[in-house]
């Protein structure tokens, strides 16, 4: 089950551990993590690309909190323990909604404490889990692309060059430039997919100069809803990775079984090109 918490309340679980350690109390020992980096098969499960901020700790079952890397921490245990640790992330690319990643699989090994003592970890591996369900991959490398232009786009998608210095991974991205004249892109997913009952996520790595809002385009027998779920600022020259939870989104209107994934940006008035760059996008939910 993926788990909210605002920074407030880690800030609070961790204070109230280290109460533990007033007055008559043992010296704890210490668990120290640099990061969590994730191993994909390629052909399967798409880019390694990942923005893994936090780490989840649990000791024999009970958490001992939320933990953005690097991090160094206090555990109240002596002895062999088995420790979990399931990667987080800032949901939707908004701090104060860090949650832990489900469809990337915990990492779990017994420890031994001792008092004053420093576990280091360094850096950890985790994989996508084994029930992991990719309604979507597009990296555009292919000779076709699973991404096409709405009526209402003015200007196409296309590929980078290759070498090109916009191209986010690979050898090629997507990219729509708008300018004064075709000045709105549009595009969506080609396939639409069935709604399924578990939690979904979109991966998606972006490099933009204006304002992009993604969002799910829902059908029905006599539906037709485009929703947005989230307006991504621009990055100014750096891609970014995010984890888009279109859960709610999905779940928010009766009458409706498929969906589709549309990305949508007017040009900003202060550019004289609107540049959006995609690549890695993921629908992922579990089997």
């Amino acid at each position: 089950m993926v788990r909210n918490l605002c920074l407030f309340f880690l800030g609070v679980i961790l204070l109230a551990s280290c109460e533990k350690f007033k007055g008559d109390q043992e010296v704890p020992a210490y668990l120290s993590i640099d990061s969590i980096y994730i191993y994909t098969d390629y052909a399967i499960q798409g880019s390694a690309s990942h923005n893994i901020s936090d780490s989840w700790v649990y000791v024999d079952g009970q958490l001992i909190g939320a933990f953005q890397m690097p991090a160094k921490f206090p555990v109240l245990q002596m002895g062999t323990h088995k420790v979990t640790i399931m990667p987080g992330i800032k949901k939707n690319g908004i701090s104060s909604t860090r949650a832990t990643y489900d469809f990337y699989a915990p990492i779990s090994f017994n420890a031994k404490f001792g008092i004053d003592s420093v576990t280091k970890l360094r850096t950890l591996k985790t994989t996508y889990a084994s029930n992991s369900n990719f309604l979507w991959k597009e990296d555009f490398e292919g000779t076709s692309i699973k991404l096409d232009t709405t009526n209402r786009s003015t200007v196409p998608v296309r590929v980078t060059s290759e070498g090109s210095p916009l191209t986010i991974e690979g050898l090629h991205s997507g990219i729509m430039i708008t300018d004064s004249v075709n000045d709105f892109a549009e595009a969506q997913s080609h396939d639409e997919f069935l709604i399924p009952f578990a939690p979904v996520y979109l991966e998606l790595n972006y490099n933009i100069n204006t304002i992009l809002t993604v969002g799910v385009i829902l059908t029905g027998p006599s539906a037709f809803i485009q929703t947005p779920v989230v307006n991504l600022n621009v990055t100014n020259n750096k891609s970014k990775k995010i984890y888009i939870e279109l859960t709610p989104a999905l779940n928010s209107t009766t009458g409706i079984d498929h969906f589709r994934v549309y990305f949508g940006a007017f040009k900003d008035a202060n550019v004289k090109n609107g540049v959006i760059v995609l690549d890695n996008i993921k629908v992922v939910t579990t089997k």
